[in-house]
């Protein structure tokens, strides 16, 4: 059984979690891949960092909604992550060398560099009207930015939307080339979620809240499991710091309330993920 937690933040080190002892508990529990998720200059660094150091995890780069100060160093951050990740993915030769081995060096090149690209999205990105003031001008004009981004660079994204789903479905509207996206943590109402899958072809992030909360689930063909630890810790763990372990006891409780075994939420949900980030 393979179990995926699609969303996380063990990578903060402000949270000082012991990631051996994490990773392990982790993979005991069958969950087998993490991605580590973005959202501001100084975190996107940390969770490629993280992501570079353990072979089962990957990372998004993304701007939170809280962080529209940010808008004008997007490009610019992205861009020196991408050469960081290509410069660290080349094999060290002298130029000589590289010129007597031009094609078996360039093949080399192109296989480390494919081992070490573990970006696979953008995100979290979005709109957040609950906490206030906001800047709702600013929220928007950096979500277009990275929507921007994640369509050029053929990377699907990863959606945090909170009180804000009128402005998202217009903004939607502007961007019909968006095809592959998740709409992470969803906490909105049953007419919210039939509109989301009736006019998108998104997957929808559901974690703890769900277990402790009156939450409409999705189809689970449009499910993707995941924690957001160290928040939302669910069902039976309340009172606990969240990690990707507990993604076990979210499936558990996805699969009580579909009347289906644990192994099919797991090949099922797996298997989204899959088709999304491609890992």
């Amino acid at each position: 059984m393979i179990l995926v937690d699609s969303h996380c933040h063990i990578h903060d080190l402000e949270y000082n979690f012991d990631i051996p002892k994490v990773l392990e508990r982790a993979t005991v529990n069958e969950v087998q891949k993490i991605i580590a998720i973005g959202t501001s200059p100084q975190d996107n660094l940390a969770a490629k960092a993280f992501a570079e150091k353990h072979e089962n995890v990957f990372y998004s780069f993304g701007f939170h909604p809280s962080e529209p100060g940010s808008i004008d160093t997007v490009m610019e951050d992205f861009s020196d992550l991408i050469k960081s990740r290509r410069s660290e993915a080349r094999p060290r030769h002298s130029a000589t060398t590289l010129q007597r081995q031009a094609s078996a060096t360039r093949s080399r090149v192109d296989e480390i560099e494919k081992s070490h690209n573990k970006l696979v999205a953008i995100g979290e990105i979005g709109l957040d009207y609950h906490y206030k003031p906001f800047d709702r001008k600013k929220q928007i004009k950096l979500l277009e930015t990275m929507l921007d981004l994640a369509i050029k660079n053929n990377l699907p994204v990863i959606f945090h939307i909170r009180e804000a789903f009128d402005d998202f479905f217009a903004i939607l509207r502007n961007f019909p080339n968006l095809k592959k996206a998740v709409v992470h943590s969803f906490s909105d109402d049953e007419p919210t979620l039939r509109k989301i899958l009736e006019t998108t072809d998104f997957y929808i992030g559901v974690n703890g809240l769900a277990t402790f909360a009156q939450i409409p689930l999705p189809p689970i063909e449009k499910m993707l499991l995941e924690t957001d630890a160290p928040f939302l810790t669910p069902t039976p763990f309340r009172g606990k710091i969240n990690e990707p372990a507990y993604i076990r006891s979210i499936a558990s409780f996805v699969a009580d309330k579909n009347d289906i075994s644990l192994e099919q939420v797991a090949e099922i949900t797996t298997r989204n993920v899959n088709k999304l980030f491609g890992i």
